[in-house]
């Protein structure tokens, strides 16, 4: 898979092209693991809601729609064409659940859909952005679609506008390959755009029992701090690392039904469906917060 803008590669397909800052580590093994502290809402207040009671989104952020069906910098990766939105494809909603579908046509050629909250990161440019936040707790509550072949995701980037020299951010909170249906992964990337050979990456791999993921909805989260990153499985802690000195400027929230990421896709299921309950954001408060779920 060739480099793009800002990111979405599958850390098996990086090889050498990534200094890997940090080794993949598997945490959970089984129904019951040994996780850190839960993640506590009663200091923060809500920032941002998304519970699928209908859809806001267009093609490119025309009509102000609340979000994007492409990547501000126009990077189809994967397998899969992200698909303009039509009606029902590849978006639904119902009794508040989004669908995200994925769709091979007569043609053989797949499709299937991402979400963006911004359609650029500069406050003020000609296409102004529709959500963006330095620092916070970053959370949706899905369901993964089984099937080898199959890329969920849900994500942040400083998608800076082509031509920028600065090197880029990408935090990926879930990164599911279908192909290994035990597991999900949640990864750093700087993306340096002075060369590929500087880019660099950590993976951690969280594994879970083998299908629990498409059997019920769970969460994942991450909290962005001035100094730390954590990652949240079910609002439990699972990793944590150090905020890079790149990571300086607002994020945008993306979620996507990406295809292959490395890996074959001649088997996976036609369609195939993720579905998201909420895409919810917050921001801590120093004084207490509002939110005490």
């Amino acid at each position: 898979m060739a480099l793009i803008e800002s990111g979405r590669q599958c850390p098996g397909a990086l090889g050498a092209a990534l200094f890997t800052v940090g080794a993949v580590v598997l945490l959970l093994a089984g129904p019951a693991f040994a996780a850190g502290p839960d993640i506590d809402l009663c200091r923060y207040r809500q920032s941002f809601a998304e519970d699928f009671h209908g859809l806001s989104v267009s093609s490119r952020g025309e009509h102000a729609s609340r979000w994007v069906a492409h990547t501000p910098w126009n990077g189809d990766f994967g397998e899969a064409a992200f698909a303009d939105p039509e009606p029902g494809f590849p978006f639904k909603t119902n009794g508040g659940v989004l669908s995200i579908e994925a769709r091979k046509a007569a043609d053989g050629k797949w499709r299937s859909g991402l979400l963006a909250s911004a359609n650029a990161e500069i406050p003020g440019g000609t296409n102004p952005p529709h959500f963006i936040q330095l620092f916070g707790y970053f959370e949706i509550r899905a369901k993964l679609p089984a099937g080898p072949g199959l890329w969920p995701a849900f994500w942040l980037s400083t998608a800076q506008p082509a031509g920028a020299t600065e090197p880029s951010v990408e935090i990926d909170i879930l990164e599911h390959y279908g192909q290994f249906p035990g597991d999900f992964h949640s990864v750093l990337h700087i993306w340096d755009r002075s060369g590929a050979d500087r880019n660099k990456m950590e993976d951690k791999v969280t594994s879970v029992t083998p299908g629990s993921l498409y059997d019920a909805f769970h969460t994942y989260g991450a909290d962005v701090e001035s100094d730390l990153i954590t990652f949240y499985f079910d609002r439990h802690e699972i990793w944590q690392i150090p905020r890079p000195p790149e990571y300086q400027k607002p994020v945008l929230v993306l979620l996507d039904l990406a295809l292959g990421g490395g890996w074959p896709i001649d088997r996976t299921p036609n369609p195939s469906v993720m579905e998201v309950d909420y895409v919810r954001i917050y921001q801590r408060e120093t004084d207490g917060g509002t939110q005490c779920p």
